[in-house]
């Protein structure tokens, strides 16, 4: 059975500008195999070029712009096959200011139809400036639903689920957000990793650190998902969530084996089935996923070290 992997980056492949061990020799067996692949990432800020070569920097070869899809690209997808006519004032960086720009997606600080709201430095003038589109009539899309962000084990940096939250609490409009869990990024995943592989795989999973997006995501659109120990997911917090990964291992060097030699590990070989458990702790909210953010205060988490 041909099988392609949707992966996502931070936490998976690296943590700030460290390697995780194993993901280079993930990466090399992927491209070895001829595996069909395309990485996930829900941070708007980078382009695919951009991506690549931070890739190669970090010790990754091979690989391409091709290779990457991330929230920018899958608004400006979402805008350009819902909306194709429409304009947009951004919130946001480089890489969600190109994608827009590649599918002749034009700016308007006037009248936009959308205040599109991503990663970046968001200024009190700027978002003045989107508070009053709103309040004009323009709808509030955000990029992903990420409040904020793991940069290193001793920082996080604020997400693109933070500023539509601030806008959603000026102006008492809902946004909408695209990225991870949304399905139409699994959906617009799914159809990109077919191209690259000149055909639909037979099965495609997921590979991802958190819960709430990645192994989500791929639960709602009917995928099979890998929960990786690398990230912001603790092996102990697992069970407290009614959706569940395929199974769990410790980092993706688990699967170069798989990988080479074409057969599947059984299920519950999986490190992370041989002991479930719950530590029932209570931690604040990550992503603004779910229709309670709407009804409800969300403070924001506290940072785990």
């Amino acid at each position: 059975m041909k099988t392609g992997y949707l992966i996502d980056m931070d936490g998976v492949i690296y943590r700030e500008n460290n390697l995780i061990p194993g993901a280079a020799d993930f990466v090399d067996a992927m491209i070895s195999t001829s595996t069909p692949f395309l990485f996930l990432t829900n941070n708007s800020a980078p382009t695919p070029e951009d991506l690549a070569v931070r890739l190669k920097h970090l010790g990754i070869h091979g690989l391409s712009a091709k290779h990457f899809y991330t929230s920018a690209l899958n608004t400006a997808d979402f805008l350009g096959e819902t909306d194709p006519d429409c304009t947009v004032f951004v919130i946001g960086e480089g890489g969600l200011l190109a994608a827009l720009h590649e599918r002749k997606i034009a700016s308007d600080a006037i009248q936009p139809r959308y205040v599109v709201v991503g990663e970046g430095a968001a200024t009190m003038e700027r978002l003045a400036k989107a508070h009053e589109c709103v309040e004009r009539g323009a709808r509030l899309l955000a990029t992903n639903p990420d409040n904020w962000c793991p940069v290193s084990s001793e920082k996080t940096r604020p997400g693109a689920g933070a500023t539509a939250a601030f806008l959603e609490s000026s102006t008492g409009r809902c946004a909408y957000y695209l990225g991870k869990p949304n399905g139409y990024m699994f959906y617009r995943a799914r159809r990109k990793l077919a191209e690259l592989a000149l055909t639909d795989p037979e099965q495609v999973v997921m590979i991802g650190d958190t819960m709430e997006t990645d192994i989500r995501g791929a639960f709602e659109t009917g995928l099979q998902s890998l929960l990786v120990l690398t990230g912001s997911t603790k092996f102990e917090d697992v069970g407290d969530y009614v959706y569940q990964p395929t199974r769990i291992l410790q980092s993706v060097a688990d699967l170069v084996g798989e990988i080479k030699t074409g057969k599947p590990s059984d299920r519950l070989n999986s490190f992370g089935f041989s002991d479930r458990g719950s530590n029932g702790g209570k931690y604040g909210h990550r992503h603004q996923t779910d229709i309670f953010t709407f009804h409800k205060p969300r403070p924001r988490p506290a940072m785990t070290k």
